[in-house]
């Protein structure tokens, strides 16, 4: 999924977030309307995680979406 259409959809992908990491806050998810680059430094701030673990987990949980919406028509995620 680009970042345009997670800027796009960024109450859907918000609410993934929030279950999967729920140390961000509604400022930290307000960066998804933002730039890519801003929202993932802020993601690894909060998470501890490196740089590429934070990428590498955010593409999963956003190729997981787009798959599930390709398939399914519908989101169903959990999160882990």
């Amino acid at each position: 999924m680009n970042w345009e259409r997670v800027r796009g959809e960024a109450r859907q992908v918000a609410g993934l977030l929030k279950q999967k990491w729920a140390k961000l806050t509604d400022d930290d998810l307000l960066l998804l309307e933002g730039q890519k680059e801003a929202f993932l430094g802020r993601l690894q701030e909060r998470t501890g995680l490196e740089k590429e673990e934070v990428e590498r987990q955010f593409d999963e949980l956003l190729s997981g979406l787009e798959l599930d919406r390709k398939h399914l028509g519908v989101i169903h995620l959990t999160a882990g």
